[in-house]
């Protein structure tokens, strides 16, 4: 049984990058601003700074601004996980060399 085993096809063709950049950023880019909306109906920026960063000189729509962007980074590297997770095996596993 020396038989070579082909290789596995691919599931599909590779996307371009600004569809797998899209796909990853689109996403994240809702999830951050409703997460938000929520976080911030409930918290207000200048008493989160002055819990947390007293000496600096943060406005309230620096504030949400800053927020929003640690929401995205956040859910961006969720949407980049996933995306990682679902990728076609075919890409990576290659057939084991033939018995001998």
């Amino acid at each position: 049984m020396s038989e070579l085993r082909s290789p596995l096809p691919f599931d599909h063709p590779p996307r371009p990058l600004a569809q797998r950049v899209g796909a990853i950023l689109w996403p994240s880019f809702f999830a951050a601003g409703v997460c938000t909306m929520v976080f911030f109906a409930f918290i207000d920026p200048l008493e989160l700074r002055d819990i947390s960063f007293v000496d600096w000189e943060i406005s309230r729509e620096a504030g949400y601004t800053i927020g929003f962007f640690m929401f995205w980074l956040a859910t961006s590297a969720s949407s980049l996980f996933t995306w990682i997770l679902l990728r076609p095996s075919s890409r990576f596993n290659h057939p084991l060399p033939p018995e001998r």
